[in-house]
Order: structure tokens, then C-alpha cells, then sequence
């Protein structure tokens, strides 16, 4: 029986391990090929990156609907070139999953 996102520590650990700080000048190249996804400052980022793992289509479908995941915009790529943005990053191949400092710009 396959694990429940939720109950997955294993993955939840090795994910929140891999987790860095990165900025945005360093992600426009990925930006560019659309493999870069927002995450609000709403979600915990791992759990995000944990449920996308596991394809849980349920809970992406409802954060995408709610507007709090989904590719990164121009405006949003453009905003954080101007602020010269470093963002929290999670690879969940192949995407990479950015979110911002919890009362950064978003």
C-alpha cells in the first residue's frame, strides 16, 4: 500500500533537507523553459513539494483553483528581477517549486 502524502517522513525529511535559498537571477534560465512553479506564502512548501511527489491531484487542483500554486507569471518574474528576489526553492523534477520569504513581495 502506498503511503499517504501526509504520513510520508521519509520523503517529508529528505525534501525539507534539500530545500535552499536561492536567487532569482540563478532560476530565469528554468523561468524561461516554464518548468518554474509559484508557491504562496499561504502553503508550507515541502508539504507542497510532498504532495506533488505523490501526485495528489486533489489538493493541487484546489491550490491551483485557489490561485496559490501555479507557474510563475511575467509580472511575478519581472516584480522579483527588480528586487533582485532570493526565493525558497524545493525540486520536485521537473519542476522547481519557489515561494517567497513569508512577508516578502510576493
Amino acid at each position: 500500500m502506498k503511503t499517504k502524502p501526509e504520513n510520508d517522513t521519509e520523503l517529508r525529511a529528505k525534501i525539507n533537507l534539500e530545500t535552499a535559498r536561492l536567487p532569482w537571477a540563478e532560476l530565469q534560465r528554468h523561468f524561461a523553459q516554464g518548468t518554474v512553479v509559484f508557491v504562496s506564502a499561504e502553503l508550507d512548501l515541502v508539504d507542497v513539494a510532498v504532495r506533488i511527489s505523490h501526485d495528489d491531484k486533489d489538493s493541487i487542483a484546489a491550490w491551483m483553483g485557489d490561485g496559490k500554486l501555479g507557474k510563475v507569471s511575467d509580472a511575478q518574474a519581472q516584480a522579483w528581477t527588480e528586487a533582485d528576489a532570493v526565493l525558497w526553492t524545493s525540486v520536485v523534477h521537473p519542476f522547481i517549486l519557489v515561494q517567497p520569504d513569508k512577508g516578502a513581495l510576493h
